[in-house]
């Protein structure tokens, strides 16, 4: 499982929030070809949201743990039935997770001041 500092998760939040699920996980649960769906779209798109139309809370996180380990990606999000999930690409590297901004002192910037900044 490929390790986010807080600030790089929170800035692939924000990314991910625009993007429409790629993958769906239906009543078959994650099957092999699934998996293979997952990786496939990690390599084109770096970011992916997964929908899991199971109701178990429990069951989709086992879900999220298990695409991280496999495909050695990151999980970002897990937010209703949507899976967020990161795997960088060196051959695309298409998207650039930049570092929260931070004020003067020490205090980083909270959600509210950086939606004022525009």
């Amino acid at each position: 499982m490929l390790p986010l500092t807080v600030s790089e998760r929170l800035a692939l939040k924000g990314r991910a929030h625009a993007l429409n699920p790629t993958v769906m996980i239906g009543n078959a649960g994650l099957t092999d070809a699934v998996l293979k769906e997952i990786d496939g779209s990690l390599k084109a798109h770096e970011l992916i949201k997964i929908r899991v139309m199971h109701d178990d809370r429990a069951l989709r996180e086992a879900a999220l743990k298990y695409i991280c380990d496999q495909l050695d990606a990151a999980p970002v999000q897990h937010i209703g039935k949507i899976l967020v999930v990161y795997k960088p690409n060196p051959d695309l590297h298409r998207i650039e997770i930049k570092k929260m901004p931070r004020h003067k002192g020490r205090k980083p910037l909270t959600k509210k001041q950086l939606a004022n900044r525009g």
